[in-house]
C-alpha cells in the first residue's frame, strides 16, 4: 500500500511539474481548451507536423494482439503472462516504438496530453475507486438462485449511473462472486457483470462513464444523459432476460450436492467498512465538481487540474488509515488487478495516439452523417480505443457537419436544442458507452473485474473468447437498438 501511495503522490507531482511547463509553452495556432478533462488524445497535435502514414498503428495491432494470444497460445506464455511485471515490459516496448515514431514527425504535444492529462489522471481516479471500494465488506452468502442473481445484476446496473461503472464494478464484483463460490458454472454470470454493471449501466448520469463526463465539460447538461433512459432500459431488459434463461439452464447443470451447500451456507447480507463509502462520496464529488466547470481559472492554468487528482491521493490515505486490514483481507484484496490495468494501458494510450489521429484526419471519408452510422461507427472504435477520446471525434465529425458554412464550429453544448444535433449525439452517447463492453479494453472495469474474477479462481475467457460472448450476446441486441432507436 505504501509503494501505491507513493507511486500516486510521485505521478501528481510529475503532472503538476510537466502541466507547469506545457501551459507555458507557445501554441501559434488556435486549438479547443487543453484542460485535461476536454482533451482527446489526437485533438491537440502540435502546429507542424507530418501526417502519419497507416503502418504506425501497427504497435496498436500488436498490443491488442499480445493481449488476445499470448494468455492462451501455450502453457509458456501463459504462464509468462501471469507476471505483471512482463506485461509492463511489452507494454513499455510497444509504447515507446510509437513514442519514438511520434517525436519524428512530430506529434510529441499528444504524447505530453496522453501521458499526463489523460493517463495519469485515468489511473488516479481508477486506483481511488478501486482500494477504497476494496475497504468495503458486503458479508452474507444469498442462494445463488437465477432470480437472486438477476436481482444483484439490476441492482448494480442502476448504481453505475450514479457512483461510476469503475465504483459499482469494484463494490458489487466480490460479494457476486463469494455468492456463486459454491457452483461450478460461473464464467457467463461474470461476463453479464461486465455487459451489464461495468458499461451500460453508466448511461444515465456524466459520472457514470467518461465519454459522458467529457460531454458534460464540453456543455452538455448534467440532466440531459436522462434521455439515454430508453436504450438503456431497453438493453438491460434484453440482457436480463437472456442471463436469467441461460443461468436457469446453468443452474440445472449444478450437482446436488453444490445446491445444497450452497443453501446450507446461505446467510443474509450486512456492509461493513462503512466509511468508505464517505471517502467514495468523495471520489464522485471531486470527480463531478473540480474541474473547469467549476474553477474556470483551470482553463488558463492547466496545473490547477491537477488539485483533483490530489483529493483523490488524500482520499486512498484516508481510506486506508480509517480501514480495518481484516475488512480487506475478508474482501481477498491485492493489488494486482489495478497493476495489471496500470502496466497494460500505459502501452494502450501510448500506441492508440497514432489510431486516433488517423482517424481525426481521415474520419470524414468513413461517409457518416446519419445517427445510426454514428452510433455503429462510434461504438464500433470504443470497442478497442479509449471510449472517450473516440467521443469527441465523432463529436467532432458531427459539429463538422451541422455547422452551417462560414460560422464557428458547434460544442457539443450547443447540440442541445436541435433536434438532429441531439439525435445525433445521443447516438454517439450510446455508442461510446454501450459497445465498450464489447472487449477487454474497451472500457476498464472490464479488465478490473477480470482480473479480481480471476484471482478468485474463475477461469475468464481469452480475449478472443471474451468477444465470442460479445459478439453473440451483445452484437444482436445492438443491431436491434440501431432499427429501434436510430434508423
Amino acid at each position: 500500500m505504501k509503494k501505491l501511495l507513493t507511486l500516486m503522490v510521485f505521478l501528481v507531482c510529475l503532472s503538476v511539474t510537466t502541466a507547469g511547463l506545457f501551459a507555458e509553452e507557445p501554441n501559434p495556432v488556435p486549438t479547443e481548451t487543453t484542460t485535461q478533462e476536454e482533451t482527446g488524445h489526437s485533438s491537440h497535435g502540435e502546429s507542424v507536423h507530418e501526417e502519419l502514414p497507416y503502418w504506425t498503428v501497427l504497435p496498436f495491432v500488436a498490443i491488442l494482439l499480445s493481449i488476445a494470444i499470448l494468455p492462451v497460445a501455450s502453457h509458456k506464455t501463459a504462464h509468462w503472462w501471469e507476471d505483471n511485471n512482463n506485461k509492463l515490459i511489452l507494454a513499455v516496448g510497444l509504447g515507446a516504438i510509437s513514442f519514438i515514431v511520434l517525436l519524428i514527425y512530430g506529434y510529441s504535444h499528444n504524447i505530453v496530453h496522453t501521458v499526463f492529462f489523460d493517463y495519469i489522471p485515468f489511473i488516479i481516479l481508477l486506483g481511488s475507486l478501486f482500494y477504497i471500494s476494496g475497504g468495503i465488506v458486503i458479508k452474507g452468502d444469498i442462494k445463488a438462485t437465477p432470480l437472486n442473481n438477476t436481482l444483484y445484476l439490476l441492482i448494480g446496473s442502476s448504481l453505475a449511473s450514479f457512483i461510476g461503472t469503475t465504483g459499482a464494478s469494484m463494490l458489487l464484483i466480490r460479494p457476486l462472486l463469494k455468492t456463486n463460490s459454491e457452483r461450478k458454472h460461473v464464467v457467463h454470470t461474470v461476463v453479464f457483470f461486465i455487459f451489464l454493471v461495468s458499461n451500460i449501466g453508466g448511461s444515465l448520469t456524466p459520472l457514470g462513464d467518461p465519454p459522458l463526463f467529457l460531454g458534460y465539460l464540453k456543455g452538455v447538461p448534467f440532466t440531459w444523459t436522462f434521455k439515454l433512459l430508453p436504450e438503456m432500459l431497453v438493453a438491460i431488459a434484453i440482457l436480463l432476460t437472456v442471463y436469467f434463461i441461460w443461468d436457469t439452464l446453468a443452474y440445472k447443470k449444478e450437482t446436488k450436492k453444490d445446491l445444497a451447500r450452497d443453501t446450507k451456507l446461505a446467510t443474509p447480507f450486512s456492509i461493513g467498512g462503512q466509511v468508505n463509502f464517505i471517502w467514495l462520496l468523495g471520489v464522485i464529488l471531486a470527480v463531478a465538481f473540480l474541474n473547469s466547470n467549476y474553477i474556470p481559472q483551470i482553463n488558463e492554468t492547466p496545473t490547477l487540474g491537477f488539485v483533483r487528482e490530489a483529493v483523490l491521493v488524500i482520499l486512498i490515505g484516508l481510506s486506508k488509515f480509517t480501514s480495518k486490514e481484516s475488512d480487506r483481507k475478508f474482501n481477498n484484496f491485492t493489488l494486482h488487478p489495478i497493476q495489471e490495468v496500470a502496466y497494460l494501458f500505459i502501452g494502450i494510450f501510448i500506441t492508440m495516439i497514432p489510431a486516433l489521429v488517423l482517424l481525426e484526419a481521415h474520419g470524414k471519408e468513413l461517409g457518416v452523417t446519419q445517427p445510426w452510422q454514428f452510433f455503429l461507427s462510434t461504438g464500433i472504435f470504443s470497442s478497442v480505443l479509449d471510449n472517450a477520446p473516440t467521443y469527441l471525434t465523432f463529436g467532432s465529425l458531427a459539429s463538422g457537419l451541422l455547422t452551417p458554412a462560414g460560422s464557428a464550429p458547434l460544442t457539443l453544448g450547443q447540440f442541445i436544442g436541435n433536434v438532429q444535433a441531439e439525435e445525433i449525439l445521443k447516438a454517439i452517447s450510446v455508442g461510446a458507452v454501450f459497445m465498450g463492453a464489447n472487449t477487454y479494453i474497451g472500457n476498464a472495469p472490464n479488465f478490473m473485474v477480470k482480473s479480481v474474477a480471476e484471482e478468485n479462481k474463475v477461469k475468464m475467457p481469452s480475449f478472443g473468447g471474451y468477444l465470442a460472448y460479445s459478439m453473440g450476446i451483445l452484437a444482436p441486441v445492438f443491431i436491434l437498438i440501431t432499427f429501434i432507436f436510430f434508423v
